[in-house]
């Protein structure tokens, strides 16, 4: 119910307590009033109230509380150190991946390799330079050894067949051998 004595209609909003109003050490408890009994306490309102003029011009200063360095970016020498890098959790990698060392590129055109023409390479012996020449001479190379037809209709290379016919069709697509 509304904290307003004689006021029937449901306290759904918090207000501060009334001055004076304190358990112990810290602030009273809050008040609970209804729409219309807040709109009143917040029209009545006044931060200012109590101050002298000094007071209120130093509150409205563009800048106040502007003038004290924060804990994150006060001075080594003032024993508080700041936040540890260490005490970051960094599930994404984003603030690691900034900072982390740039490696040369794996070719020497220049072109980017992603995780999978890394592993189609392995699959086919290549180095990360090769160019589309040496991919198609390799892959020719590496059918003719493990197809049956060439093996006397032994199928028990058949496996490595298909991972080398999966990895010339991805490395054919890839954007460094395009």
């Amino acid at each position: 119910m509304c904290a307003e004595p004689g006021c029937e209609e449901p306290g759904e909003f918090r207000a501060p307590p009334l001055e004076g109003a304190r358990d112990g050490d810290g602030p009273g408890p809050f008040r609970w009033l209804c729409l219309e009994h807040v709109r009143a306490f917040n029209s009545r309102y006044n931060y200012f109230d109590g101050m002298t003029a000094d007071e209120i011009h130093h509150a409205q200063r563009p800048l106040a509380g502007w003038e004290r360095e924060t804990r994150a970016f006060a001075r080594a020498g003032s024993g508080d150190q700041g936040p540890r890098w260490a005490d970051f959790s960094d599930p994404l990698d984003a603030i690691a991946a900034r900072f982390r060392r740039k490696v040369a590129p794996e070719r020497s055109d220049g072109k980017p390799l992603s995780g999978q023409d890394r592993a189609s390479l392995k699959v086919l012996g290549l180095a990360a330079d090769a160019d589309r020449m040496a991919l198609r001479r390799r892959y020719s190379e590496l059918v003719r050894r493990y197809h049956p037809d060439r093996n006397g209709g032994d199928r028990s290379q058949e496996a490595m067949l298909q991972k080398v016919i999966a990895a010339y069709q991805q490395l054919r697509q890839a954007p460094a051998f395009a």
